[in-house]
């Protein structure tokens, strides 16, 4: 059990403390209430470029990293289509520093021509490396769309077009800032050796005079209508292995049957003992590698299926295969072991998750975003109360074939395989 204390301050600003006697160090992650989902269809890839502009110096603080690493801290980002989470570890006695950096840019980035330009230069070549020009890397710039045709799911966190950051104005970034960047929309967290009492006098004295926001966010998103047909798109590239991308539609995060569709993904594919691995790897040597995940998105989300066919094995092959595995999930009813193997796999999961500051910092913060920070305590009782009549059900709502979206990626230098 995570003990922790939470408590808001006059400008919205959540936060949650959670006390680790077992370490020196502290970690501060601060989330915010934004991600893909909430940019303009025209101006796309701005959570992610904000990602990276928050990192190039605030009103009082010229070069954030420099102060930290001088005080022996460490630091980094991420962003995905529903969030964007800032994190830091820093030696307890410095605590305050870590206070001072995060308010500065959360009150007062500093927006200059020069900053902006070196950042969208940055983006753009991540653009281009990782989703242009890498094998396999425009996959879910292909399958999202494939997928999604309403909801704003249907970018990728890196933005539907490099135009669009190309085109990224001074008034466009701070319009995004001055929306998003505010304390009524983040939730900030400290893991370690602390007291309450002393994270809200610094967090009052750093946090407490930043105005909340101005600008109403309106978080009605257009939901995504049933999938009543399935849908496929073949394409060529300069890639080894012909590959198989298949997406479902699936349920929230927030819903019961989450749990039901994290176990049913296991049993397909977490690890060597999964039936797909064991099946089409291992035994028939249809594909290289084959793994099956789910999103995990806020809103309805993809359980998805991935797989490198082995040279000379047809896309027909190894989809027929595949469809034959999928089937016998929703075909009979899973064994009592089966079910037990994943729901121990996913607890040891957890429990190794909390072993460090950091991931219970990051952990609470993100379980605060989806209703309530103490679904960092009743996570494992969900898994484990999940039946196997569950999964029978589940896997037959999400498995329907017109609920399916099929990327087949094929290799061009022989034609396909």
């Amino acid at each position: 059990m995570i003990q922790f204390d939470k408590f808001i301050l006059d400008n919205g600003l959540r936060v949650i403390v959670h006390k680790d006697k077992s370490t020196p160090i502290v970690a501060v992650n601060i989330l915010y209430d934004v991600g893909a989902r909430y940019e303009d269809p025209e101006r796309t890839g701005f959570a992610h470029l904000f990602e990276h502009l928050m990192f190039g110096g605030s009103k009082n603080i010229p070069k954030y990293d420099e102060p930290l690493e001088n005080a022996g801290g460490e630091n980094n980002a991420f962003t995905n289509n529903d969030i964007t989470n800032y994190y830091l570890t820093i030696p307890k006695q410095n605590i305050e520093l870590a206070f001072w950096l995060e308010s500065d840019r959360m009150n007062d980035l500093a927006f200059s021509e020069k900053s902006l330009e070196v950042q969208r230069n940055v983006v753009i070549e991540e653009f281009k490396q990782s989703y242009l020009n890498q094998p396999y890397g425009d996959v879910w710039l292909l399958l999202r769309p494939l997928a999604f045709k309403v909801h704003p799911y249907r970018w990728s966190t890196i933005g539907k077009e490099i135009s669009h950051i190309e085109n990224a104005t001074m008034k466009d970034v701070k319009a995004f800032y001055e929306k998003f960047y505010n304390p009524d929309n983040a939730i900030m967290t400290i893991a370690g050796d602390v007291e309450t009492g002393d994270i809200k006098a610094l967090a009052e004295k750093w946090f407490g005079p930043i105005q909340p926001g101005k600008v109403k966010i309106d978080r009605t998103l257009p939901k995504e209508p049933v999938q009543t047909e399935a849908r496929s798109l073949t394409v060529e590239r300069d890639v080894p292995f012909d590959s198989i991308y298949k997406a479902y539609h699936m349920c929230s995060r927030k819903d019961k049957d989450y749990y039901t569709s994290d176990l049913i993904s296991d049993i397909l594919s977490n690890g060597d003992s999964s039936r797909l691995y064991t099946k089409l790897v291992k035994e028939r040597q249809l594909f290289s590698e084959i793994n099956a995940f789910i999103s995990g998105d806020f809103d309805e989300g993809l359980f998805i299926f991935t797989g490198k066919l082995i040279k000379g094995v047809s896309v027909e092959e190894g989809e027929n295969a595949l469809n034959r595995e999928i089937d016998r999930l929703m075909d009979s009813i899973v064994e009592d072991d089966e079910l037990s193997k994943v729901k121990n796999k996913i607890e040891s999961t957890l429990e190794y998750s909390e072993m460090s500051v950091l991931n219970k910092a990051m952990n609470l913060s993100f379980s605060e975003m989806l209703g309530d920070a103490n679904l960092i305590n009743t996570e494992i009782d969900k898994y484990n109360a999940v039946t196997k009549e569950d999964v029978l059900r589940v896997a037959n709502e999400i498995f329907r074939k017109e609920n399916c979206s099929t990327l087949y990626y094929l290799s061009k230098k022989n034609g396909g395989n």
